[in-house]
């Protein structure tokens, strides 16, 4: 029974990393859009901060999902 709860608590925690990354690839779109559109130099900073942020985040959720995949 134990190993059943293991194995739910696995495909569950993939599942909202799975979400989570999928989000992140929306945010990371629009972070690249707002990017493109914006005409003010303090923007355009903030914009790539975020961007870079985004970017960091979308590469960790990456990893941390193909080290899930390949630990099945």
């Amino acid at each position: 029974m134990r190993i059943l709860q293991e194995e739910y608590a696995k495909d569950k925690h993939y599942a909202l990393l799975k979400d989570d990354l999928h989000q992140t690839a929306r945010a990371l779109q629009d972070a690249y859009n707002n990017l493109e559109n914006v005409v003010d130099p303090d923007l355009i900073d903030c914009y790539i901060y975020e961007l870079n942020s985004v970017q960091m985040r979308y590469k960790f959720l990456l990893a941390s999902i193909k080290k899930m995949e390949l630990s099945q």
